[in-house]
């Protein structure tokens, strides 16, 4: 037997540990080995952080191209006319877009800003489809001028844009976006009309009987992280029946269905228990339930399949690398304090004081929107030997409530040690703060194994150019 083995035991000390003390005396309960990350497509994280500075997200070019190939052969394989739209709203990071729209995406948006930047990066008007609950009227405007598809999300955009096609001479394609219930909780409701009661086929009706409009999609989105391929199988069936029946009441054959997106990343959220690789589905596993309701249609009655993804094909690919700043709470957790009775210190365990060793990061909620649902990795870049520990990972934010993990397991680190944060590609630069401190740069290795900036770090100038001091206030004390 190992000589420094100590089994769990219960002695008059235990009182003063925190709740897993049993699994924190047995040093090897946890292993010996942590996960590291020592390179990113070849590239060591030490030597990114040391050339571009600390926190810093990486993107790789290789894992986005690959990630987009692999969903376009699942789906081409098994049902040819399938399209795909990369979805901005998750990253629209100009490079990252552009990664997709060389690999055939078109772009799909939700906003003027949105619009406006696809338009910017080459994206023709016609190759757009503009979602969203809310489209300002100008957007609407240039957006019909512009031949964009826009997918009507209510009753009231539906008023407008019958307003804004009556001087069109050519029929305006159009597509709706309806809500079902495919089976999963919760039911998106807030977008779209409702296909249950009848919401749905009212409007297409309504569309139908506008010599300005044709309608050209059945549009749904079911929900995101759906780990429940069989949610696509539904939603794909109740998009096909709601297609007849409109084909049978007014002879109109929509000519495309759209199945948006929410196909999971490989992350886990919180409860979750892993790996990731044993619990989330494939995308050929959503690829045969979906596509399988389709080939059962006669061949002239087939519609083109579209999607709309964004988490499924960019969170993999997405990095934070991070350096400890400080440490906190690290004492021997068999030590005898004479300031806290056992009493005292299963209270303060039990309301969260507990004492568990924490590193406070230079990256925080600030800049991992997504902390809140799901298990972000940290990655060591080096190989540590040495015993787990439960331990905590805090950002540098004057907030309490900036934790980017509650608990995790780790190897003892220092301070300047570096982490890598994965996956955190989807929606976390699209929805990071500028709070106390400036964003990061981020950087892209190419698929020539070259890291390149696409996003300069942020100076004072970038954060308070829009800014403008009125002229009595503009004097020095």
């Amino acid at each position: 037997m190992n000589r420094d083995y100590l089994p769990p035991s219960i002695g008059p000390e235990l009182g003063r540990q925190a709740l897993d003390a049993a699994a924190d005396r047995n040093l090897y309960a946890r292993g010996t080995r942590a996960p590291t990350l020592f390179e990113i497509d070849g590239i060591p994280v030490a030597s990114l952080v040391e050339q571009f500075g600390s926190p810093l997200f990486v993107f790789s070019e290789h894992g986005l191209r690959e990630k987009a190939r692999r969903m376009r052969e699942a789906f081409r394989s098994r049902y040819e006319d399938t399209n795909f739209a990369w979805s901005y709203k998750t990253n629209y990071l100009n490079a990252v877009c552009q990664v997709f729209h060389q690999e055939g995406w078109t772009a799909e948006v939700v906003s003027d800003f949105e619009y406006e930047k696809a338009r910017k990066l080459g994206i023709p008007g016609k190759d757009i489809i503009f979602n969203g609950p809310y489209k300002s009227r100008s957007i609407l405007e240039l957006a019909i001028s512009e031949g964009a598809l826009i997918q009507i999300d209510n009753w009231d955009e539906l008023g407008v844009i019958e307003e804004l096609t009556r001087h069109l001479r050519k029929p305006l394609d159009i597509g709706i976006r309806v809500w079902l219930d495919a089976g999963i909780r919760p039911v998106w409701s807030k977008f779209g009309f409702a296909i249950e009661n009848g919401e749905a086929g009212r409007a297409a009706e309504r569309i139908l009987k506008n010599p300005h409009l044709r309608l050209h999609t059945f549009h749904t989105h079911i929900g995101t992280y759906i780990l429940d391929p069989n949610a696509y199988r539904v939603a794909a069936t109740k998009l096909v029946a709601l297609r007849e029946q409109i084909f049978v009441e007014h002879q109109h054959l929509v000519p495309c269905l759209n199945l948006g997106g929410g196909f999971p990343s490989q992350s886990l959220l919180h409860g979750m228990e892993g790996p990731a690789e044993r619990v989330i589905p494939p995308i050929e596993a959503y690829a045969d339930a979906i596509t399988e309701v389709l080939n059962r249609l006669p061949a002239k009655k087939r519609p083109q399949l579209r999607f709309e993804s964004g988490r499924h094909l960019v969170d993999n690919a997405g990095y934070l690398l991070s350096s400890v700043v400080a440490i906190k709470g690290v004492r021997d957790p068999l030590a005898v304090s004479s300031d806290l009775t056992g009493r005292d210190y299963k209270e303060q365990t039990l309301l969260g004081e507990d004492a568990l060793a924490s590193y406070v990061l230079d990256a925080g909620i600030n800049l991992l929107y997504t902390a809140a649902w799901y298990q972000i990795d940290a990655l060591p870049s080096r190989s540590i030997n040495a015993p787990l520990s439960t331990a905590r990972l805090y950002g540098p934010l004057c907030m309490a409530i900036d934790v980017v993990r509650y608990r995790i397991d780790l190897p003892p680190l220092n301070v300047g040690e570096v982490v890598t944060l994965y996956p955190v590609g989807a929606y976390n630069l699209a929805q990071s703060m500028q709070f106390i401190s400036y964003r990061p740069a981020v950087v892209m290795i190419g698929a020539n194994g070259k890291p390149e900036i696409i996003r300069t770090r942020e100076v004072l100038d970038d954060v308070q150019r829009p800014e403008r001091l009125p002229a009595h206030l503009d004097k020095k004390p």
